[in-house]
């Protein structure tokens, strides 16, 4: 009986002994403290590791993360300076830096935090209008994150950052401001429009204005070389008629021609005279006479030798026999008018040309 009592005694006391190790062995994981308190007060703070309490004396309170934490409050309202209600979506990050202020300052930081939050929110957002609200959210992060950080600093808390996931204003306005938004994107489309029709237009006149001038400098430059190239045509003609001129005049002078030789060529041209389309009247110059003596002395002498070869009395082909005064036959084939065929005849009336005393006029159609 004894023995079992002894027994169930060392039972329990090695019992009680493992529980005391076990109570007074703490573990701490890392990136959390532990607050220790003793009769209720607070005694110390555990840090990540192994620890060593006093059980039934010393008690640990829950452990406490000392990372960075995110919270997101949900959408509150908000009104603006223009008294228009918004909703603002909100996200704080903060960390604990003194577990025994984040104990013992506040009941719950958390819903501490979060009230703050909206407060301060509401402060800052109130002295704004709508839409200063939306586009200065850089502005209301940064003064709610000052406000707020120097508000829990005591409770052991740093608030690194804040911002604003969403501002929604009401429909209506949302509404009006898609169509504002709308109305200032196609003014301003109009304005790019007529921006690029002015420079397209400027642009194609400038383009326009440099082609005339090209083309005016162009045509200038094709003009003075077609001036150049019409100088230089006709001073190689005339060069070259100078040199067929004192050609023939050196070939004239070197053959010493005599005075039939010229009537005759003088003859030859007059045909040559009368040729052309335009020609309906010409003026036979009165040197004709003096020709035709010259060109009668030179063909004289062979009508009396046909004269004597053909005692018929037939006259030559060109010349009848007579005087040297005498005109050829072509000349004084006269018609039921006593004057030479053709569109016009022999006129001893008409007035002297070249200071002469008469002048001959006949037709073109009779010399061709």
């Amino acid at each position: 009986m004894s023995g079992t009592v002894a027994a169930v005694v060392a039972l329990v006391v090695v019992a009680l002994a493992v529980f005391t190790v076990v109570r007074a062995v703490r573990i701490v994981p890392q990136a959390t403290s532990g607050i220790v308190e003793r009769f209720g007060r607070y005694h110390r703070t555990l840090h990540p590791g192994l620890n060593i309490v006093i059980p039934f004396i010393d008690r640990l309170r829950p452990l406490i993360d000392m990372r960075e934490q995110v919270v997101s409050f949900p959408p509150q309202p908000v009104i603006t300076k223009d008294n228009l209600v918004v909703s603002i979506d909100s996200v704080i990050y903060y960390q604990v830096t003194d577990p025994r202020a984040a104990t013992y300052e506040v009941a719950n930081f958390i819903t501490a935090v979060e009230q703050l939050t909206v407060t301060t929110l509401r402060n800052v957002v109130g002295g704004m209008d709508l839409e200063r609200t939306l586009t200065s959210r850089d502005q209301i992060n940064s003064e709610l994150r000052r406000e707020l950080d120097e508000a829990t600093g005591k409770w052991g808390i740093r608030v690194s950052r804040v911002e604003l996931k969403a501002i929604e204003p009401p429909g209506s306005i949302q509404d009006s401001m898609e169509k504002q938004m709308r109305a200032d994107r196609d003014k301003r489309a109009a304005i790019l429009s007529a921006e690029g029709e002015k420079q397209a237009a400027i642009l194609s006149a400038e383009g326009g204005k440099q082609a005339a001038v090209l083309r005016a400098k162009g045509e200038a430059e094709a003009a003075v070389l077609r001036a150049r190239a019409d100088a230089e045509s006709r001073a190689l003609r005339a060069k070259g008629e100078a040199d067929a001129i004192a050609t023939v005049f050196r070939a004239i002078h070197e053959g010493h021609p005599d005075n039939e030789l010229l009537a005759y060529q003088y003859l030859q041209m007059l045909p040559q005279i009368a040729q052309g389309d335009s020609n309906k009247i010409w003026i036979v110059p009165s040197e004709l006479g003096k020709a035709l003596e010259g060109l009668g002395g030179f063909f004289t002498p062979r009508s009396s030798s046909r004269e004597r070869a053909e005692p018929t009395g037939e006259s030559g082909p060109f010349w009848a026999p007579g005087s040297l005064t005498e005109t050829p036959g072509w000349l004084t084939d006269t018609g039921t008018d006593g004057l030479p065929d053709g569109d016009a005849g022999q006129r001893a009336d008409a007035p002297a040309a070249n200071g002469s005393d008469s002048t001959t006029a006949m037709g073109s159609d009779t010399v061709g």
